[in-house]
């Protein structure tokens, strides 16, 4: 849930469980069909409360996105209701949906560079980086290096050399990487995140 929210973004909110949300169904309709939403006799909105939420990710691009179940509810209908009255009733004191992520300090994320998605450089990780996202590494060795697992949106594994090396010294992924970039079609511009 903290990496599909950091995937999101932070300005994604979600409703809770149990919590009052309007559906606007001609959205729907223009995608079902192209025809006049007058045919469904539909309101322009329906309340409906949140029954279910899915957190899910598209397979093809890794692109997040929230799958709700709701349900009509007609005791809202004709009401006019102040703000304080709108919160109360969109709010169950047990609701135990989904909620904002909490900010964490162990993530990173990177837009890729050239150098980054080619297929025999690796992935440059900024320092700061790679010393609160990843496990430490022993700079007593002369080549300091470590394998790392990492599990996408999706929960497949992914195996990644970590190495300390080059002039000037730096962290990088290497062995793992570039199956990594042409699995995931990533190129110059797209954005990689790291969770721990």
């Amino acid at each position: 849930m903290e990496l599909w929210h950091a995937c999101a973004g932070p300005l994604t909110t979600l409703p809770k469980k149990g919590n009052l949300v309007v559906y606007f169904p001609q959205g729907h309709l223009e995608q079902v069909a192209s025809r006049d939403m007058s045919n469904f006799d539909l309101p322009p909105q329906i309340f409906c409360r949140v029954l279910d939420i899915q957190l899910l990710a598209n397979r093809e691009n890794d692109d997040v996105y929230a799958q709700l179940t709701v349900l009509p509810t007609t005791e809202l209908i004709g009401a006019k209701l102040d703000d304080k009255e709108i919160e109360r009733i969109g709010v169950h004191e047990d609701g135990d949906g989904v909620t904002t992520a909490k900010s964490t300090s162990h993530m990173f994320c990177k837009t890729l560079t050239a150098s980054d998605t080619s297929t025999h450089g690796g992935f440059s990780v900024p320092r700061r980086a790679a010393e609160d996202c990843f496990p430490p590494l022993d700079y007593k060795e002369q080549r300091p290096s470590q394998e790392l697992i990492a599990k996408d949106i999706h929960g497949i594994e992914w195996k990644f050399r970590h190495i300390y090396r080059g002039q000037p010294r730096r962290h990088l992924l290497t062995t793992g990487w570039s199956i990594f970039i042409s699995q995931k079609n990533l190129v110059s511009g797209d954005a990689v995140l790291f969770l721990r």
